[in-house]
């Protein structure tokens, strides 16, 4: 039986464990480059225990990064950046990944703590804005994101296909061992999937198929260039939360065409083409485990979510109880670099510092004082259901 500590195999990698860190959006790079502070930051995660650990959303376009602060990899100087951090991730024993992607209509954007909040858009004509892109001229939001769209026209999303492809390609040459595409949140991807972002009567627009064109295109062109024995992945924003956006229901069929195109793995997540979410269930615990589960029997695929599973009893659980191969977490994983040791202690494995670097571990092991201050609390009186079983496969 599969646990949270089970190693995991996809193409030719290996996770030590089923716990990745998820992408998150840090808002420090300057030109789009990584530096030190992103070494130090995911280097911290991969040194914690987490078998995969992602940068945040990495754009193949200056116009694809959601603030002027965010970062890319569409230039070859971007590329010596990225290639410190996989080294890092690399020497502490994780594996390093990178999800590519283009915010679209959703990006010129302040900072969150700087603008009020999510979304606060600058202007195109502001000395640190841009003009931004979707499928139609329809803007996001009620009011954050006032400026006008520019509606790409065919050429134009043949381009960004090429953009992801190099894109892709930088992303191996700096080191990265897996690569998930975004189609999600809102971003480009995820707009041209929704009928809330797009009103195109092209062949981009109107029906699923139509509507999945760009996804699929885009999945084809990174497949072209990616290589075959590295996984390739993809976020989908698989329900909008609204009825006249991206349904669950038509999103299963929409996996089924990408996995036909190449695709190795799905990741579930919302659609996020607007504030007007009628009954969102993601603030629930393990929200979307349940439909990783059921993609992951219906279409064949594996399959990995987020979400509100930073409760390790619960990341566990959807992990033995094979409704997902892989868990993705996020602001866990910035409140604990060393989650996974963590929730080894409260799970029961039998030996938590296994997880983190030999050096570490043995100090860690070799704890000569009192428990309580060996910087853990304690673990929970309620452990994994089955500990014996948790210690013999560890």
């Amino acid at each position: 039986m599969p646990h949270l500590f089970s190693p995991y195999t996809l193409k030719d990698v290996t996770l030590r464990n089923r716990i990745a860190m998820s992408p998150m959006t840090m808002y420090r790079s300057t030109d789009g480059r990584m530096d030190d502070f992103h070494v130090m930051y995911l280097g911290a995660r991969a040194a914690g225990g987490f078998g995969m650990v992602f940068p945040e959303q990495v754009a193949i376009a200056p116009d694809g990064r959601t603030t002027p602060h965010c970062a890319g990899i569409w230039s070859d100087d971007q590329v010596e950046g990225h290639a410190r951090v996989t080294s890092m991730i690399d020497s502490m024993g994780s594996v390093a990944a990178i999800q590519l992607g283009h915010t679209g209509r959703n990006g010129s954007e302040l900072k969150p703590w700087v603008g009020g909040g999510l979304g606060v858009q600058l202007p195109p004509d502001h000395p640190e804005g841009w003009q931004v892109v979707g499928p139609s001229d329809v803007p996001y939001g009620f009011g954050k994101r006032p400026y006008p769209v520019h509606p790409l026209s065919v050429e134009e999303i043949r381009a960004i296909h090429r953009q992801y492809a190099e894109a892709a390609v930088r992303a191996h040459e700096a080191g990265y061992r897996w690569l998930e595409m975004h189609f999600a949140h809102g971003y480009l991807g995820a707009s041209f999937y929704s009928p809330l972002a797009n009103t195109r009567t092209d062949a981009y627009g109107g029906s699923l198929e139509n509507r999945a064109r760009f996804l699929i295109e885009a999945l084809d062109a990174v497949r072209e260039v990616w290589p075959e024995h590295l996984p390739l992945t993809a976020r989908l924003g698989s329900d909008d939360f609204h009825p006249d956006g991206a349904q669950f229901e038509e999103s299963v069929e929409v996996v089924r065409w990408l996995r036909d195109h190449g695709l190795d793995m799905i990741d579930l997540s919302m659609g996020g083409n607007t504030d007007d979410m009628r009954e969102p269930f993601f603030p629930t615990p393990s929200a979307w485990v349940e439909r990783g589960a059921r993609v992951r029997s219906e279409v064949g695929i594996p399959t990995t979510v987020s979400w509100n599973l930073g409760v390790p009893q619960n990341a566990d659980r959807a992990v033995r109880e094979e409704k997902v191969d892989l868990v993705l977490l996020g602001r866990p994983s910035l409140a604990n670099p060393h989650w996974p040791v963590w929730a080894a202690r409260e799970l029961g494995h039998a030996d938590p510092f296994t997880l983190v670097p030999e050096d570490w571990g043995w100090w860690l092991s070799n704890f000569r004082g009192h428990d309580a201050s060996i910087g853990w609390p304690a673990p929970a009186p309620t452990a994994v259901e089955d500990p014996d079983e948790l210690e013999r496969s560890a």
